[in-house]
């Protein structure tokens, strides 16, 4: 959305034309919303199951002047039981990252985020996968409700985080317990500085929930481990609040987008790209 009159050639040329001087036998791949409808071509979705061949499959490429031939990774959809859709682009490239290249599951990843994903990694594949838009939620509800009035800074706050996880697992209904993040100010049960921990807690531990509901009904049983793959202060607010369940996690940074790509490269080389 920020490159001038789509001009996505020259932005990349820019970026990398020096390095691609020198190494002219290298493959480019991009990932994420670059594919996207909105981006510079769109590589349509695969849907679930997606192994690392479907993927490769489904890649665009785009031919530029400079640069030769970009391969844009496609994203992955799926559908509910009710037929609703559901779409990731970038996360599935960061998935196949965090995985030995034999590791056929089932692995469980969360990505938090803007819109937070939630995947199951088997047979090979992601075979399903969940977004949960909380991220986005408290950026508007601290931003633009009367639960920002009363909240000051940004610093982290364990208990009132807790506090929060607790009250978002709960079955009160979220719309109605979301109004404790001003109450429990007003008498002065959290302090102003713990109110933003307390109202993340909420909406983190009604996700994990949620989540864990979902994948029941899909057929999958108790999580015994996790991998968060996200940046530090997102990715450690997740691994708090999902090492409460007594749950192992696993931290992953910006590395297994790198890791991912050349995954996928080898795969569209099997593909004859």
């Amino acid at each position: 959305m920020a490159v001038p009159n789509g001009d996505f050639a020259a932005v990349l040329e820019a970026a990398v034309l020096r390095w691609r001087d020198q190494h002219l036998d290298a493959v480019i791949l991009a990932s994420g919303m670059i594919g996207s409808r909105n981006g510079w071509r769109e590589a349509p979705y695969v849907p679930c199951p997606a192994d690392p061949a479907s993927l490769a499959a489904g890649m665009v490429a785009v031919e530029t002047p400079r640069l030769g031939r970009v391969w844009l990774v496609p994203g992955v959809m799926r559908r509910d039981a009710r037929g609703v859709p559901d779409v990731m682009r970038g996360e599935e490239t960061q998935i196949l990252g965090a995985l030995e290249p034999a590791d056929r599951g089932p692995r469980f990843f969360v990505l938090p985020g803007t819109h937070c994903k939630w995947a199951l990694w088997r047979d090979g594949a992601i075979a399903w996968f969940a977004t949960f838009m909380t991220g986005e939620v408290y950026a508007a509800l601290r931003e633009h409700t009367i639960l920002g009035r009363l909240m000051q800074g940004d610093r982290n706050d364990p208990l009132a985080f807790r506090r929060g996880l607790r009250a978002g697992g709960e079955d009160a209904g979220l719309l109605h317990r979301l109004f404790s993040a001003r109450t429990l100010a007003l008498f002065d049960e959290i302090a102003p500085s713990g109110l933003a921990s307390y109202l993340s807690g909420m909406l983190i531990g009604h996700e994990i929930a949620a989540a864990r509901r979902m994948l029941a009904d899909f057929g999958v049983g108790g999580i015994d481990s996790v991998a968060v793959i996200g940046g530090e202060r997102q990715g450690a607010l997740y691994e708090a609040a999902l090492s409460e369940g007594g749950r192992w996690v696993q931290r992953g940074g910006d590395e297994v987008t790198v890791r991912g790509l050349v995954r996928l490269a080898a795969s569209l080389g099997r593909r004859g790209g």
